[in-house]
């Protein structure tokens, strides 16, 4: 399948490189050429960019409190319920790589279009679903635009930015990352309080809108990719393998589908296994693959992708429990909760900030992540030993607090050095893959963590009288203690990262 490039290139960024010239990008002489956008437009365009981020990070999980009303109102089952969620996060994960392959090849300013305009028709008709099978569907189509848009943003980024002075960059990404994560439930619940619950679909539709003006007036994205040939085969194997291991990890060891040790859990992890094992041998043999495993064999970006998918367990599921154990554990209302988590948020923008800018300033990247992962570990490991029904708020605020400091010190840096590797015309395939070990390593560690919440409560039998439950206290340091190990291998990934100075030229 040949796709054809006419009409994807940028008119209005003025000449071109030539294919010639494409290997200058890659950080040789003559590589600076390639970031002209300089000024105000530059921060227009990289505003946008970061205001549909916005956008879709929040849709993710500003549906988390508005979902038990959604399906009471249409009717749906408790497997309807989960899939509203792992549609979203099956299709985010599949399509992120294939964007990024897709982002090295063609036009990055047209497919950010192109993924914002999926994401605002599918948030509009996820608003409008008459039933659950159709908002699930919605849900679908929403997972592959934001694939897109979180793959791109990144991307764009580091084609008109050099990686010096892409670390303020990344800070402004992992500060909007924070924010759209802690600010979606709480945002959900006012939503569904007051607008009602199809509001939530549709509250980021004006910030996509807006992206869409200010992206196509002010962005100027060089092409440097040759367009060729898509890998269909690969494609389709990808999608499926995703497919299966993620629906394997949402749904093992949960009492409503199946347990880990299982006929149905056997057979989609092996499903799995022999998929994306096929998927390795079809990348190696094909002149156009989605993913350039040549990278793998890179020791920065294989510590790199590990590290951040050691990460991911602890920032996806530490606002997940944090959420139940203030409500169920303690007895705070929805909003008390949401305001409790505000401490690791502004930690975490805290964090991203003011290394994104050292970083910049100075060039030097390593410090900032090692610091980053035993801040986080240690905060991790100490909310593991202290949380309980009677822990002091202000003691949890405070190891809060310090946690997202060492979140916002890694999640975007690990992002930078990656694509500080590899060249220019790579840069959508990097990106996109340390998103996609992102998704994955989050969605395994909900998984598990939430199946070890699922035994921990289940055979709790006495509730206090006034709704309390400190079972649910009691549970999370225990979740905690898990996710505190796993960060453990981000601290050695992170130590082992060999420190290569930033380039000036991107």
């Amino acid at each position: 399948m040949q796709l054809k490039s006419s009409g994807s290139r940028d008119t209005s960024a003025g000449p071109e490189p030539s294919q010639k010239q494409a290997p200058a990008a890659a950080g040789q002489p003559g590589a600076s050429q390639v970031s002209a956008a300089t000024g105000s437009e530059l921060a227009w365009a990289i505003t946008g960019i970061l205001v549909v981020f916005f956008a879709a990070m929040l849709s993710m999980n500003i549906v988390i409190t508005a979902l038990p009303v959604i399906v009471s109102e249409l009717g749906g089952t408790q497997i309807q319920y989960s899939w509203v969620l792992t549609g979203l996060l099956l299709a985010n994960a599949s399509s992120t790589l294939v964007w990024g392959k897709l982002a090295d090849m063609y036009s990055k300013k047209l497919l950010f279009q192109l993924a914002n305009i999926i994401f605002f028709l599918s948030s509009l008709a996820a608003g409008f679903a008459p039933n659950m099978d159709f908002l699930i569907a919605a849900r679908v189509v929403q997972g592959v635009g934001m694939g897109g848009l979180i793959s791109l943003s990144m991307a764009i980024i580091a084609s008109v930015v050099s990686p010096r002075q892409r670390g303020k960059y990344s800070g402004y990404i992992g500060a909007v990352l924070a924010v759209a994560t802690a600010a979606g439930p709480l945002i959900g619940g006012l939503t569904v309080d007051t607008l009602g619950w199809r509001w939530c679909f549709w509250v980021g539709i004006p910030l996509c809108l807006l992206a869409l003006v200010v992206v196509h007036t002010k962005l100027t994205v060089p092409q440097l990719g040759a367009p060729g040939r898509i890998d269909i085969p690969g494609l389709l194997l990808l999608v499926i393998g995703c497919s299966a291991l993620l629906i394997w990890l949402s749904f093992a060891g949960t009492p409503e589908f199946f347990a880990w040790v299982s006929w149905p859990s056997a057979l989609l992890f092996t499903g799995a296994a022999l998929i994306i094992t096929v998927f390795v041998l079809v990348e190696r043999r094909v002149a156009n693959p989605i993913v350039q495993l040549g990278m793998l064999r890179d020791r920065t970006t294989v510590l790199a992708a590990t590290s951040s998918a050691a990460i991911a367990p602890a920032l996806f599921s530490c606002m997940l429990f944090l959420a139940q154990y203030f409500q169920i554990g303690r007895g705070f209302s929805p909003t008390e909760a949401g305001l409790m988590l505000l401490p690791m948020v502004l930690g975490n923008m805290l964090g991203a900030l003011v290394t994104g800018r050292l970083i910049t300033r100075y060039g030097y990247w390593k410090a900032y992540i090692v610091a980053g992962s035993l801040v986080m570990s240690a905060s991790m490991f100490t909310l593991a030993f202290i949380l309980g029904p009677q822990t002091p708020v202000w003691l949890i605020i405070s190891a809060l607090a310090v946690t997202g400091l060492g979140f916002g010190a890694q999640m975007q840096n690990l992002m930078l050095v990656v694509q500080n590797t590899v060249p220019v015309t790579r840069v959508g395939q990097a990106s996109s893959l340390i998103a996609f070990c992102r998704i994955l390593g989050g969605a395994a560690g909900t998984a598990i963590l939430g199946s070890v919440m699922a035994v921990a409560v289940g055979t709790a039998s006495v509730t206090s009288a006034n709704g309390i439950n400190p079972v649910y206290a009691e549970a999370t340091g225990s979740l905690f203690l898990i996710a505190a190990c796993i960060t453990l291998i981000a601290v050695v990934c992170n130590l082992l990262i060999k420190e290569v100075p930033l380039r000036t030229s991107v």
